[in-house]
């Protein structure tokens, strides 16, 4: 995809999702990064009913390792790699009461520095809870960046680099949940619905598989 036509898709993306916004339901960063570790390989619906409950009583770093991992597994069992999450969760929580005060560390480098936290997931805490610019790329980003041509690459860190050439920093955050809302809506993993995109005529899946 050349320039201008990065530029057009991207316009044509914000004029689709001016109001885009991270359907994940939290109150504070920590919060928010809880249910990032819980949204892996799992539906932001399914996220959403589980913090429902589980933030009611468990919502700060201070009572959620009141809990055993046992407890917060049954808690968090529906979202799939409970053991895993559970025990992110429970050492991210340790590390935020020892190293930062009790308080979510507002940099990039000092988020991936908790356990379990890797770039996708101190991308979106940095850029949905503390305005910062950043572009995570989750496997909707990774796909409708790759089909479009906006970005390409085999792994997200190379599609993340791609982006962060193709679009204006202060667009990164925004452009992140266009492209998420994009593939949830029309750029489906099994059907994409080519027919009804308005950014058919520019996109290198269609152009590649037209009959």
């Amino acid at each position: 995809m050349k320039t201008n036509a990065k530029k057009e898709a991207l316009a044509r993306l914000e004029n689709l999702y001016p109001d885009a916004k991270p359907a994940l339901h939290y109150k504070t960063a920590y919060e928010l990064l809880v249910a990032v570790i819980l949204s892996a390989q799992c539906t932001d619906e399914r996220v959403n009913k589980v913090t429902a409950v589980l933030f009611e009583n468990y919502n700060t770093p201070e009572k959620m390792i009141a809990l055993t991992q046992k407890e917060l597994e049954k808690y968090i069992f529906s979202c799939g790699f409970y053991r895993m999450k559970a025990e992110h969760i429970l050492s991210a929580s340790r590390d935020i009461l020892d190293k930062f005060g009790g308080e979510v560390p507002d940099t990039i480098d000092s988020l991936m520095s908790l356990a379990g936290v890797g770039k996708k997931t101190a991308n979106v805490v940095y850029s949905v809870a503390f305005g910062g610019d950043a572009i995570a790329v989750d496997t909707h980003v990774f796909r409708v960046s790759n089909r479009l041509g906006l970005a390409k690459g085999k792994t997200p860190l190379e599609v993340e680099a791609g982006l962060q050439k193709a679009i204006p920093k202060s667009d990164w955050s925004k452009a992140h949940h266009w492209l998420i809302w994009h593939g949830r809506k029309v750029c489906h993993s099994q059907r994409p619905d080519c027919e009804n995109c308005t950014l058919y005529e520019l996109c290198d899946f269609a152009k590649n598989n037209k009959k």
